[in-house]
């Protein structure tokens, strides 16, 4: 029988006779590719009828492989449940292969089996790698495998039943029966399926690593991200050595945490204090710099916002952002523009949150804010200040969530005031100011 040809879409993995620029499914562009398909590698089996079983009262989640690594542990929920497919992805020389590796041996260190394939890299480099990144010798329960080829790491996996997979990556790996070249669609959800199986009839955790592409999105079908129970991502800015690991999807745990980390000579190192590295180096008295605390999953951050305003060369003033949306900056200038009467049309607004971070919280807008006013009217905030509230289109200031867990983070590094639309009442470290609209926020800075 012919080898038959469809296009597949990489977005949404919609797929069709011909090829098309746009997907008719999802309407992304440039996403259709083409796949071969041989029906002859498809075998006819006779359906069998399933055993049913009752639904089981033993925890299944309460079996995890804890690493001793916390921040990774914070993210995927309390450790790796024993049977979970995990995908972790990342720009390259993030430190993807890094810290599985410190993973991989933290859990051999703990007594059980594991096992680390790589597609990438010979075993004298992973292994130079693994002696680096360890104190106490490696663990006789950690195995390296180089190997490209599915069949043979499955038929390996299925013989030793090891409790914990690295695959790194799932684009360099490739089986003999489908076709297409490593990476490809077609190839990366065979493989995805695959190890799926794997994990589940072998009751083993797999990782794998997957790459990026140029617009930052995981490289393959969308579907991988929809087979797999937990999704990593690891971000952070290259000439920083601040590591931010985040949980886009998970199915035994929240998905809102992270882990942060730093990339030294010994490997990925946690960061147990994040608020200081925030405001380390900070001066105090500094024009157009504000502090206000995030929340990321369940942990107060203290961050410093920067902000700067300069008379604009062009008609069209310029408004940058580095670690916010730059959409949230237009907004919070087009407010303090209107209501709090700053006059910010014709100048250049910059916004920055310091030590690399990126921040998605609206709670920091009051921070924001203050740094722009800072800035345009040449005046510090008071020392020991922070500031947290939610600026909407009239010019309000709202209160924000979690707001205990917020001023007990600031309690913590010693700030005396707090600027914002706050409920609770000042205590005996924290005097709370209300700040209510953005033109009360203005005339402060006076």
């Amino acid at each position: 029988m012919a080898v038959k040809t469809i296009y597949s879409c990489g977005q949404c993995g919609e797929q069709t006779s011909k090829w098309s620029g746009k997907c008719s499914s999802c309407h992304a562009w440039n996403s259709i590719v083409e796949e071969r398909f041989d029906p002859a590698l498809l075998k006819q089996t006779k359906a069998k009828p399933l055993q049913t079983s009752k639904v089981s009262l033993e925890d299944a989640f309460a079996k995890r492989l804890e690493t001793g690594i916390e921040e990774f542990d914070r993210v995927v929920g309390g450790g790796i449940v024993h049977d979970a497919l995990l995908l972790m992805s990342g720009d390259p020389g993030i430190g993807k292969s890094t810290l599985a590796l410190q993973v991989a041996l933290a859990i051999a260190r703990g007594g059980q089996s594991v096992v680390y394939i790589s597609g990438e890299e010979s075993l004298s480099q992973v292994s130079s790698r693994a002696k680096r990144l360890t104190q106490g010798g490696i663990p006789e329960s950690f195995s390296l495998i180089s190997s490209n080829h599915l069949e043979s790491i499955i038929a390996t996996l299925s013989k030793g039943k090891p409790a914990f997979v690295v695959i790194d990556s799932v684009q360099t790996i490739s089986s003999d029966q489908i076709t297409g070249g490593r990476g490809s669609i077609v190839q990366t959800r065979y493989l995805a399926e695959s190890f799926m199986m794997l994990a589940k009839q072998q009751s083993m955790a797999v990782l794998l690593i997957g790459h990026v592409n140029k617009e930052g999105d995981l490289a393959g079908p969308k579907v991988l991200e929809h087979l797999v129970d937990t999704v990593l991502h690891c971000e952070g800015e290259k000439y920083h050595d601040l590591r931010i690991l985040r949980a886009l999807k998970n199915r035994f745990g929240s998905a809102t945490e992270i882990g942060i980390f730093s990339m030294t000579e010994k490997g990925m190192e946690e960061v147990r204090d994040p608020s200081q590295i925030f405001l380390e180096g900070r001066k105090t008295g500094v024009i157009g710099s504000a502090i206000s605390v995030t929340l990321e999953g369940s942990r107060p951050l203290v961050i410093e916002v920067q902000g700067l305003t300069n008379h604009a060369d062009y008609t069209y003033p310029k408004r940058s952002a580095s670690g916010v949306d730059i959409n949230r900056v237009q907004l919070l200038t087009a407010v303090l523009n209107k209501h709090g009467r700053l006059k910010l049309d014709q100048e250049d607004v910059y916004v920055n949150i310091a030590g690399g971070f990126r921040v998605r919280d609206p709670a920091i807008d009051a921070a924001i804010a203050a740094a722009i006013i800072s800035s345009r009217k040449d005046i510090p905030l008071p020392e020991g200040v922070a500031l947290i509230g939610e600026i909407g289109l009239s010019g309000e200031i709202r209160p924000v969530a979690q707001e205990e867990r917020r001023l007990k983070e600031l309690e913590k590094l010693g700030f005396r005031e707090v600027w914002g639309n706050v409920k609770r009442a000042s205590s005996e470290k924290l005097k709370i100011r209300k700040v209510d609209e953005i033109k009360q926020l203005v005339s402060l800075l006076a």
